[in-house]
């Protein structure tokens, strides 16, 4: 069976109230909340404890409604991902990186969800690197996983100390720290057998990273929705790569997971990538299409109208002119220093047309040949 088999996932009866939205049971109950709200009675003090009641039920409705539309969301956006990138297939086992952050409890949650209702089979396991930082809650976590009945290892090591002897001080914490963790979380997923390894960016990450690489690294870089690593041991995936991480913020208040937040680089000041999330924000608060634009940019590169010499063989371009001559469409062509331009070999007395629809089909399939020619004003 195939992943895209997998992501267009059929909705079990028994689940399909519980995921995809308000139930009928849902909408007969709000029926008798409305006709108890237009009830007459002459019990004052009856009829307020029971609009009171009806209210904080009314209330309990739309939140759960509001809740359930927002999983909806989730659910399909890591589903396109993982279809459009061919994540996860059958007999996968996902080791799901959790760091006790919101965007990696989002993750395992949405995961979880789709293993119930995707007609291929795959395990999920969750990994949690504990890295010994001082005033680390080392029993949330696992209490958390043990609660929800999740299959998960808990990883003990003091890369913290690590960390601290070797960056400077001053210096930023997070790319040593990634190092470490990284490179201890790929040799455990090949010693457990685990075939992907599933990490919680989100779309905002994806673009933070681009910008970061744009204004401090030269280079058009991201993070890829699915990367094979360098020594090709590990394969990589991000599910939540179509996600904003303002549903994921929203979506892990809801769901009330127990956030541990990261005190090693978490609580350092002038981070470049929180001057970039800074922007991020300000820019979708004021252009709330911006960042979706900036997205879709990543998923659409012309290589041609870039400067990648790799990327792209501009040395050997050349012309491959046919016998069709277009003269200039306009009225009048001055042509001075005549002599030059004859010793150049150029005419000196060249012909002008007007509009030629033939040149407009050829190039633009246009359907109007009266249709007149658009001119770049650049240039």
């Amino acid at each position: 069976m195939t992943v895209a088999t997998l992501f267009t996932p059929q909705i079990m009866p028994e689940l399909d109230a519980t995921y995809m939205g308000t139930d009928i049971n849902d909408q007969t109950e709000q029926t008798a909340i409305d006709t108890m709200l237009d009830a007459d009675s002459d019990d004052t003090d009856f009829m307020d404890e029971q609009v009171d009641s009806t209210l904080s039920d009314t209330q309990a409705l739309t939140e759960s409604a509001h809740f359930r539309k927002l999983q909806k969301k989730l659910r399909r956006q890591v589903s396109w991902a993982i279809r459009d990138f061919n994540m996860i297939e059958d007999g996968d086992v996902v080791m799901v990186c959790v760091s006790g952050g919101k965007d990696s409890y989002t993750l395992l949650d949405i995961l979880l969800l789709l293993k119930r209702i995707a007609p291929i089979h795959f395990d999920i396991v969750a990994v949690n690197l504990d890295q010994k930082q001082p005033g680390y809650p080392e029993e949330v976590l696992p209490a958390y996983l043990n609660e929800q009945g999740i299959a998960h290892y808990i990883l003990e090591k003091d890369t913290y100390s690590i960390v601290k002897s070797v960056v400077p001080e001053g210096k930023t914490y997070c790319s040593a720290c990634s190092r470490l963790r990284r490179g201890s979380l790929y040799g455990f997923a090949k010693q457990i057998g685990a075939t992907k390894i599933a990490l919680g960016h989100h779309r905002d990450d994806m673009l933070a990273t681009f910008f970061l690489n744009l204004f401090h690294g030269g280079a058009l870089k991201s993070m890829p929705p699915k990367l094979l690593s360098d020594d090709k041991q590990n394969m990589l995936i991000r599910p939540l790569a179509y996600v904003e991480e303002k549903d994921i913020i929203e979506y892990a208040s809801l769901k009330a997971f127990p956030i541990i937040p990261c005190n090693l680089c978490g609580s350092q000041t002038n981070l470049q990538r929180a001057i970039i999330n800074d922007m991020l924000r300000e820019w979708d608060d004021a252009h709330p299409q911006r960042l979706a634009s900036i997205f879709k940019a990543m998923q659409n590169v012309a290589p041609s109208q870039l400067a990648d010499r790799e990327l792209f063989d501009f040395e050997t371009l050349s012309l491959e002119r046919d016998d069709n001559e277009r003269l200039f469409e306009g009225d009048n062509i001055q042509a001075g220093q005549t002599e030059s331009l004859a010793e150049i070999g150029l005419p000196v007395m060249p012909k002008t047309q007007v509009f030629n629809p033939k040149f407009a089909d050829a190039e633009k399939g246009s359907r109007s040949p009266q249709k007149i020619p658009t001119i770049n004003p650049v240039i």
